[in-house]
Formats: structure tokens, sequence, C-alpha cells
């Protein structure tokens, strides 16, 4: 064994003994990245942890709507943060017929909907009631939708939900879909600070709202099984669903990872952890990895909770040797 090899080893078993919760792994856990950054932390805090069991972990890029048929057919594992409320119709049949497997939910608290500035409300009398919006559509107008307002709604791949409520209700806005979350940012805060009209598709928990005053659109009613759907009507018209955030595995992921899959039921998130971290990233300039790496350092006894315990000595030498394996492939390969 080279030295370089030696050292690689001494540092994996180094890894293993500041760990007491490593475990067999059989392959890389695939974990899904979506577009936003909260996702991202949730997805990359869940990868850390299980890196620190032992498992190879492999990140990959996953359109919000495809990503499930790749679920279900057990090319992709793990996706932690599933908002249940913009998922098209893959998700629910494939969960139905249990090719997606529901790990709980995430413990967010969110909100969808669509916010505006509050100076907004001096343009439009009436705000934050949807019906105003009729009225006042030319305060939200642009130079390429007048004399409809413009509505920003989510990146096409996110759905249609804005731009179908809008046809639906037969509102004189035109939906235009945002490039990215990153764009649609930059947008509503640059609007923001001209004072120019502004009104997006947006949600919480998200760290924009503790730099950004927004208020929220208010409909008729507000019921968890709402659509926006043709059923709705002006004068009887809900908006949107709020959602349930779950964590989903693949059919197989119990049987193949059942350690992993005790950590995926135990793993947990705050809007309060998860908006500090946001901020870091989209404001302080930290990399996802430097902020994961940071919060895990902090928080040890919270993420060491999830895995539940301290497990035995074979499989704590199982996952020394999954390390140096994949040492040695990354040695021989440089």
């Amino acid at each position: 064994m080279s030295n370089r090899l030696k050292i690689a080893a001494a540092a994996a078993m180094m890894a293993v003994g500041a760990s007491s919760f490593a475990a067999a792994a059989d392959g890389p856990i695939k974990i899904a990245i979506n577009e936003w950054t909260g996702q991202h932390l949730s997805a990359n805090i869940a990868g850390s942890v299980l890196q620190e069991m032992g498992f190879e972990v492999e990140y990959v890029t996953a359109g919000a709507v495809p990503q499930f048929a790749a679920i279900a057919e057990g090319s992709l594992h793990l996706n932690p943060e599933i908002w249940t409320n913009n998922v098209g119709e893959i998700y629910p049949k494939a969960v139905e017929s249990g090719d997606i497997v529901v790990a709980g939910e995430l413990g967010l608290s969110p909100s969808e909907g669509w916010f505006y500035p509050p100076y907004m409300e001096e343009k439009c009398p009436g705000l934050p009631s949807y019906t105003a919006l009729y009225d006042c559509a030319q305060a939200f107008a642009a130079a390429d939708t007048f004399p409809n307002g413009r509505l920003i709604t989510y990146p096409a791949d996110w759905g249609t939900r804005s731009k179908d409520l809008v046809a639906t209700l037969d509102m004189p806005f035109q939906a235009v879909a945002g490039g990215s979350e990153g764009a649609m940012i930059a947008e509503m805060k640059s609007a923001v600070a001209a004072k120019q009209p502004m009104i997006m598709m947006f949600w919480e928990p998200h760290w924009v709202h503790a730099e950004i005053d927004l208020n929220l659109v208010k409909w008729d009613k507000a019921t968890a099984d709402c659509e926006s759907g043709p059923e709705q009507k002006r004068g009887d018209a809900c908006g949107f669903a709020q959602a349930k955030i779950n964590k989903i595995v693949s059919k197989g992921f119990k049987k193949d990872f059942p350690k992993a899959y005790d950590f995926v039921t135990n793993y947990s998130l705050s809007n309060g952890v998860q908006n500090a971290l946001i901020q870091k990233v989209d404001q302080d300039g930290l990399s996802v990895e430097e902020a994961v790496a940071e919060w895990m350092g902090a928080n040890e006894s919270t993420w060491k909770g999830w895995v539940g315990g301290e497990i035995s000595l074979n499989d704590q030498l199982d996952a020394l040797q999954v390390r140096v394996d994949k040492i040695k492939k990354l040695l021989e390969a440089n």
C-alpha cells in the first residue's frame, strides 16, 4: 500500500471513529436535486448525514416533475422535500401503486400563493382580495402585457397552476414564467427597490420574507383540498391548495438501505432552520456545501438523534471498507 493510500485509509478510519453511526452500504444512494435553494439544502443535509453513516451518496439534478418517473423506476432513490401541491399526475399514481414510498413529512410549514409589495394596495384598492385584481389589472401591467397585468409565475417545469387559475377565473392578467428561483428573486428585489408594479407566485419558508415586506392575495375560502381547476369561479374561488412537504423514496429503498430508510423517516427540518441556511447561501455567499458543513458541525446532537444511536462494530467496519474502497478508486484514477 502506498503512503498516500495509507494516509487516506487512516483518515477514513478516523472519520469512522469520530462517528458511531456508520452503516454498510451497497452502491451510491442517489438523491434528487431540484431547482430551488431550500431543496438543495434539505437534500445536502440528508446526503451529509448518510455519508457520516458510511453510505456513498450521489446528487442528481432532476426536474421537479420528471423526477417522479425516475424515483418510481428506482434510478433515483430519495428526495427529502416534495411539495405535494405541485406534483402533476405521475406522483399520486406512483404513490398509490407503491412505486414511490412516502417516508413522512419533512416538518416545514409551507405557504404558497400570489405575493405583492404593500405599496401596490394604494394603486389597487381592495387588495388583498383577489377580486380587486379584476378592476386594477393595469396597475400591474408591463409594456409587453398591457392592458393586462403581468403575473410572474413559477418556472415552466414547475407546473402551470397560476396560468390555469388565471384562465379559469378569466382574470385580466398574463402569466409570465420566471426563469429560475434566482431570476424571480432578482426581479422581485428590483421592482420593490424602485416601487414598480409586481405580483408573483411565491412561497414560504424563504429568506426573502425576512428582507422584503410582502402581502398575500386572499381568496374566498381556504381549504386543504383546494385545486386550481375548472370548478373554481369568481365569487367562489379558493386559489391554491397549501402543500404538505413529504420525504419520498423509491420502493426498494427500505430493503436495499434499511438503516438509511430509518434515518430518512426521522429526518426533520423547521422553517427557522431552513430560512437561516437559505440566507447564508443566497445572501451571505456561502455555497450549499459550506452552509451544510457549518450546520452539521454546530448541530451534531440533532443529526445524530436522527440516526438513532450507536450500531455494531461489524457495521462500522463494513462502512470503513466502503470508504477505503472508494478512496482506492480515487487514487487509482489519479
